[in-house]
This record gives C-alpha cells, structure tokens and sequence, in this order.
C-alpha cells in the first residue's frame, strides 16, 4: 500500500450515500397493450480517502492502474 510504504497519514475509505438513478420505460415496444413498466436503476457508490500526501506518494498515486468503469478524482487542498 502507498500509504504505507511512504509514510503518509491515511484515513478511509469513507463511504457516501449511493445515488440511485431510476429510469421507468414501457416494455412494450409500439405503446399499445397494457401498462406494463421496465424498471431499470444504476447506482453510483463513492468512497473517499484522505491522504495526507508528499509529492513521492501523489507520484506513485498517478501510477496506479485503474480498471475500466472506476473513476478517480483528485483534489489538492492547501
């Protein structure tokens, strides 16, 4: 683990509340028939991690491999 190996101060992960985005659609093609509702949901998990970082530990951050679909946001705060 890079917090580990460079020494800096880490705390998290921190979970955040999971955004449920729903989309209602019909399951009949054409409209006609009865009402019938696909229920479709993605849900969107965030987590935070806060490192109190040197410039060594953000290199080594930078580098790391991330699989497809995971999104990373760094903010730098003073």
């Amino acid at each position: 683990m890079i917090a580990e190996r460079t020494g800096v101060a880490l705390r998290g992960p921190v979970p955040l509340p999971t955004k449920h985005l729903r989309v209602p659609c019909r399951k009949s093609p054409d409209g006609e028939g009865t009402e019938t509702w696909d229920r479709w949901e993605m849900r969107i998990h965030k987590r935070l991690i806060d490192l109190d970082a040197s410039d060594r530990a953000l290199r080594q951050l930078m580098r790391i491999q991330v699989p497809d679909g995971v999104h990373i946001e760094i903010v730098l705060k003073s």
